[in-house]
């Protein structure tokens, strides 16, 4: 029976693996793996003899990583990009099984069984019972990653992230050859700058002979970047390593790390960064030492996954595709004996499947339950860091003695209930919206936004005379205002909560005597939108129809 559930499990697997690459394949060629198309595209700029670091592809997006990595992904230039396409979301889907089965070893010793147990075996394979529990909980945790949103992205947008896990979960887990220790971590850092953390938690760990091949096959890596493509290596190390502008848009709702949320709460610019680096100072301190007691008690790859979420937390930007790291911690969690480490688990892996802001809008009823909803994973993550595996949820119901089952489920829901309150009753600023942004008119010949008209005839029609007229848009993550304004509106002014700063939505010029405007935002339940005429008077207030409940709104 053992062995038909592990058959089974393997081959919904491949289904979804399978379905989700169809989908993948099946979307517009404008958005079908975006990121991999900038890669492709940045490579064939550079088998051209151009700068690497001036390319940029049609959707805006330039290449970000170390010049060793445009090495790394040089052969993919020399083969047509639908071949390309395919091969990687193979590769994907076969790294996804890889990290499997090194999670699926963790969580088949996590809690190994004695005595005759442990020396039974299956009459029929001799396997014995700590293998065929691997054999079920691998497949078992491949399926939980493929329907994953980080792996799921990472199929969507052809990212190298889920490679980079990979090489730095097996390393940290140890699971190379004693002689070959840190030498994938190291690799996998100047393809991306992230894994350096793991030199620090070989160092905190006594590995030091990890952490200099780690070290050392960094700074060849670069050093061979630099001999290939000196001009480039100038550019990235002296300017480019630090400019995460290039990125995107940091305070959107996809970057979720500490630096993210920080920008979404409002943050100034001024405090921003003394701020944030004192935080991810404590957050990376208490990480790495948990890190070391758990590698001291021969759990490493509790170690290395503690560390991977703490480079999620810490890295200015940690876009959905990168946070594989806190999916791996949640099936460590619900894999673990107690109670509240399997709840944790089960409530850290619901936000990393479904995006709570989109899902839970609706209960959303006020500013905070909001941030915490759309938050969710960044909380997560930095709960899974400071507790460490049972830094403080073991503490909360008792390292040595575990508490009754009545008396654990009693302070789970109290602990919940509390930070639901807490939460509910914050005010926080406009400054908390994370994914407001008003378009211009560099954006109104952009396919991917949808905008009410398209010509003079259509904004004319939509308009019918009214001083403002829009609709309501929603999507997965958010929703969108769109409309068209007349010579009575001189300003249009957005606020995301009460008594938050507006927010000026520009009016763009596209057609004589009409304009038209948009923008976005994560919920709009306690949006207010205000037309403005020439004297500076409000012309119209709107509230109760930004509720998306009614698709059309005229004044």
């Amino acid at each position: 029976m053992r062995g038909q559930r592990t058959v089974a499990l393997w081959s919904v697997f491949g289904v979804v693996a399978a379905v989700s690459s169809v989908l993948v394949l099946r979307r517009p060629t404008w958005d079908r793996l975006s990121d991999l198309h900038i890669y492709y595209g940045a490579i064939s700029h550079l088998h051209d003899g151009q700068p690497l670091y001036e390319f940029v592809a049609e959707n805006g997006g330039p290449f970000t990583y170390p010049p060793f990595a445009a090495l790394v992904l040089w052969p993919i230039g020399l083969l047509p990009e639908v071949v390309v396409q395919a091969g990687w979301l193979v590769a994907t889907c076969a790294a996804v099984a890889a990290i499997a089965v090194a999670t699926g070893r963790a969580l088949a010793h996590r809690n190994p069984p004695t005595g005759r147990a442990l020396a039974s075996r299956n009459p029929l394979t001799g396997a014995s019972t700590a293998e065929q529990r691997r054999q079920l909980l691998v497949p078992a945790a491949a399926c939980v990653l493929m329907i994953s949103a980080p792996v799921q992205s990472n199929l969507r947008f052809g990212q190298v992230s889920i490679f980079i896990v990979l090489l730095a979960l097996v390393d940290g887990m140890g699971l190379t050859p004693a002689r070959c220790r840190g030498v994938l971590v190291g690799v996998a850092a100047a393809i991306k700058l992230t894994p350096l953390l793991f030199v620090v938690y070989f160092l905190a760990a006594r590995r030091y002979r990890d952490a200099g091949r780690a070290a050392a096959a960094f700074v060849g890596c670069a050093a061979l970047g630099a001999a290939v493509l000196p001009a480039d290596s100038w550019t990235f190390w002296t300017g480019t390593v630090v400019n995460t502008s290039r990125i995107g848009n940091l305070a959107s709702l996809g970057n979720q790390s500490l630096h993210g949320m920080l920008l979404r709460i409002g943050v100034t610019p001024d405090d921003l960064p003394p701020l944030w680096a004192a935080l991810v100072a404590v957050i990376c301190g208490v990480a790495l030492l948990r890190a070391r007691q758990l590698d001291r008690a021969r759990q490493p790859a509790h170690a290395a996954v503690l560390v991977g979420c703490a480079t999620v937390a810490a890295s200015p930007v940690s876009w959905t595709h990168h946070q594989i790291w806190p999916v791996l911690a949640a099936m460590l969690l619900i894999g673990a004996a107690g109670v509240v480490q399997r709840v944790a688990g089960a409530a850290l892996l619901g936000a990393m499947v479904f995006s709570l802001g989109a899902l839970l809008n609706q209960l959303s009823v006020t500013t905070g339950m909001q941030f915490l909803f759309e938050n969710a994973r960044t909380v997560g993550t930095l709960t899974v860091c400071l507790a460490g595996f049972g830094g403080i949820a073991v503490a909360t119901v008792g390292v040595h003695r575990p508490a009754p089952g009545r008396r654990t489920a009693l302070r789970v829901a109290t602990t919940a209930m509390v930070t639901l309150a807490f939460f509910a009753v914050q005010p926080l600023p406009a400054g908390a919206d994370p994914t407001f942004k008003a378009y211009t008119l560099a954006d109104a010949g952009n396919p991917r936004y949808f905008f009410v008209c398209r010509s003079q005839a259509e904004c004319a029609e939509f308009g019918a005379g009214a001083a403002i007229s829009f609709g309501v848009t929603a999507e997965k993550t958010k929703v969108r205002v769109n409309g068209v304004v007349d010579g009575r509106v001189t300003r249009l002014e957005y606020q995301s909560a009460p008594g938050g700063a507006a927010r000026r939505i520009p009016l763009l010029p596209l057609y004589p005597g009409q304009r038209v405007f948009s923008f976005r935002s994560a919920n709009l339940s306690h949006g207010r939108l205000v037309a403005y005429g020439p004297d500076g008077a409000p012309l119209a207030t709107y509230t109760d129809e930004l509720d998306i409940n009614r698709s059309e709104a005229t004044q």
